[in-house]
């Protein structure tokens, strides 16, 4: 059984509100955590020029540099790129993983050094989905281009994809799968945590789709309620229309009859739908991790990428861990995700 949007937003919605994470907090930092560099910086993504939706092609980005990194000048490092969820920002995803401090403790407790950076895509609809339209700018290129090569000269980097690891949560799960299956040129490992909108998205239900239906203006969607705001998200990504103004986008239905071919170009976006033609790059990876929580609606279908994964011979391992959707992710980032890159990205010594 595929994971529906009830699912979705019950799953989403808990870790945008996980602001109290005490029953699962990461490792208290040893005391011998040396501190990390915080750098906030904004990139220009010349694969958002001119998109429809309006965002800015200037992005904010939170860097985090090894404890090391300045009284190391002739030092480089791989990098691991961190994708935020739905109705995230690169701070409220920071707020989320805990950080700086749980890549603090990671270090203290042995994980190799690297340079974190974690990318804000926010956008009208509440996220990119790190996808690429006319509609709200190619956010793949943004992230595989722009960014890469924004931080590769601007900071102390291992410039291959070999010491490169991209990893996300939700939203930022989808776009490391998405990502993962189409760029592996770029990046040499990926961890992808409780991943949503990985099976083919049915219409969201009567009310929903009318409620979006019924929207003429851009305050007026930013109003909505999530379901509503996630279509509009799926539309602006994946059914992009540009004569469609003022949102561009074709949506799932019109005047409440179902529109099939909207569903079947949202269908092409989902990486259960997308695999069988990325098989080979998948194999390229030197290693693929996934997790979710036994509590996560989203389980369903993670489990289905990684048994089909299995069954294509594409390398990777899956864990279900005890907790929801948000309740864990600090801890896992720490404690899983960084101590994952430090072990297969290549770094100078290595």
């Amino acid at each position: 059984m595929k994971t529906g949007w009830a699912s979705i937003a019950m799953a989403i919605l808990l870790a945008a509100s996980s602001t109290d994470l005490r029953a699962a907090s990461p490792s208290p930092p040893a005391a011998s955590a040396k501190s990390v560099t915080v750098d906030r910086i904004k990139v220009h993504g010349a694969a958002l020029e001119g998109n429809l939706e309006g965002e800015s092609a200037d992005r904010d980005v939170v860097v985090y540099l090894p404890p090391g990194y300045a009284a190391n000048p002739s030092r480089r490092y791989p990098v691991v790129y961190a994708l935020h969820g739905y109705g995230m920002t690169a701070d409220a995803f920071a707020g989320l993983l805990q950080t700086p401090r749980t890549v603090e403790a990671a270090f203290a407790s042995g994980a190799p050094d690297v340079i974190v950076v974690l990318p804000d895509t926010q956008t009208l609809h509440n996220g990119s989905m790190y996808s690429s339209s006319v509609t709200i700018g190619d956010w793949e290129g943004f992230i595989t281009r722009d960014l890469v090569s924004y931080v590769d000269t601007h900071y102390r980097t291992l410039p291959d994809r070999l010491s490169r690891g991209l990893a996300g949560h939700s939203m930022g799960g989808y776009g490391v799968a998405r990502i993962g299956m189409k760029h592996p040129e770029t990046f040499g490992a990926l961890y992808i945590m409780s991943p949503c909108c990985l099976s083919a998205r049915e219409v969201p239900p009567p009310e929903a789709a009318a409620s979006v239906e019924a929207v003429k203006t851009r305050e007026e969607a930013t109003k909505l309620g999530f379901l509503p705001r996630a279509t509009f998200a799926v539309a602006a990504a994946w059914s992009p229309n540009p004569k469609k103004p003022p949102f561009y986008v074709d949506l799932p239905t019109s005047n409440g009859v179902v529109d099939r071919s909207v569903l079947a170009r949202w269908a092409a976006n989902a990486p259960l739908s997308m695999l069988d033609q990325y098989v080979f790059n998948l194999r390229r990876y030197q290693a693929i991790a996934m997790d979710v929580g036994d509590q996560d609606g989203l389980k369903v279908d993670a489990a289905e990428l990684h048994e089909r994964m299995d069954a294509s011979g594409v390398e990777n391992t899956f864990e279900i861990y005890s907790g929801d959707h948000g309740s864990a992710v600090a801890s896992r980032f720490q404690n899983n995700v960084l101590p994952f890159f430090g072990r297969v990205l290549h770094s100078v010594g290595k």
